[in-house]
């Protein structure tokens, strides 16, 4: 049995019911929003947001109907900004497939996406819990400033941890902790034990963030998205941010910043992928890493002993040990 597997194996009753929930929201007799829809759905990944809340909730309870609203709010919330960041990047590949903005339009990708948040709402309201919704909005609001602030670095002259982290703590952790907190919150867990999952899940999203940072640096295509895509789009992540700081090298530096403006060239991009490899990056971004990693496990101290809280060690290796 596969790492997954085993941490899915203690709520596999519980994943088929989101899954049911989940999968009512992809079906619509609009033929243009039918075929988007479709598309999306063929797409999902390892659904870990989902299996975050369904192990909170269950070490603390039981998996009500609110519990599984919740989690497919935030999937359907964490899908819509997918879709929507697709747009702003002008990306025309998703895990392997055409993003809806290259299958059909930017215009039509924006509309699919505020139907997807639209539908994300709903479910947060038919959990009847005003903590939720109040979650779920906050989450759109740090994915939004996430995306901002993303975009507002690529016109500064510094290169900085601090942003980078500022970015991925919106983008990424917002629906990790979210999601742990909230699975705990439905099912009955004590403040302390709410904030304790709520921590994990944000330092578990950092962790995975940087994760799928360094696998950026892989030479065969991974996540779906080729090797370079996040330089290719200006992106500078913590490997290169980190070298690039360290070194006295300003021509480094001023290549560092060619690439963020999106004005390098294919074997510049390369150059700074190499030389970022050579110069430690990846090494440094596995240690911040591992932090983050401990950390998470170190909250889950406050969270008694079960094969759920087992599963979650589980999902906590798997985060740093995968490689897609």
């Amino acid at each position: 049995m596969d790492q997954l597997s085993q941490i899915r194996k203690p709520i596999e009753d519980d994943l088929k019911r989101y899954l049911t929930l989940f999968e009512q929201d992809f079906t619509h007799e609009n033929p243009l929003l039918q075929l988007a829809l479709q598309h999306i759905l063929k797409r999902q990944g390892k659904r870990l947001r989902p299996i975050l809340t369904l192990l909170s909730a269950r070490c603390f309870g039981e998996v009500g109907e609110s519990v599984l609203h919740a989690s497919v709010g935030l999937e359907l919330l964490h899908t819509a900004s997918l879709v929507h960041d697709d747009v702003v990047d002008e990306s025309n590949m998703r895990r392997g497939q055409k993003s809806v903005n290259e299958l059909l339009s930017s215009q039509a990708a924006v509309l699919v996406g505020d139907y997807l948040l639209a539908k994300s709402l709903q479910h947060s309201a038919k959990t009847e819990n005003v903590n939720v919704v109040h979650s779920l909005a906050k989450v759109s609001e740090l994915l939004s400033d996430g995306e901002l602030l993303q975009l507002y670095a690529l016109d500064s002259d510094k290169i900085e941890e601090e942003v980078y982290y500022k970015v991925i703590e919106r983008k990424t952790a917002s629906l990790f902790c979210t999601s742990a907190k909230l699975g705990a919150m439905l099912a009955g867990a004590s403040e302390e034990q709410t904030a304790a999952m709520q921590l994990f899940g944000e330092y578990l999203g950092v962790a995975f963030q940087i994760r799928d940072d360094m696998l950026d640096y892989s030479d065969s295509t991974v996540l779906g998205k080729p090797a370079g895509n996040d330089m290719n789009e200006g992106k500078l992540t913590l490997p290169v941010i980190y070298v690039v700081n360290q070194s006295s090298d300003e021509n480094l530096y001023q290549l560092a910043l060619k690439v963020r403006r999106t004005e390098a060239t294919p074997d510049e991009i390369a150059l700074l992928v190499k030389e970022t490899v050579d110069r430690g990056g990846l090494d440094y971004a596995a240690e911040c890493m591992e932090q983050f990693v401990q950390k998470a496990l170190a909250q889950l101290n406050l969270v008694p002993s079960s094969e759920y809280t087992k599963a979650l060690r589980l999902f906590a290796g798997l985060v740093v040990q995968r490689n897609q």
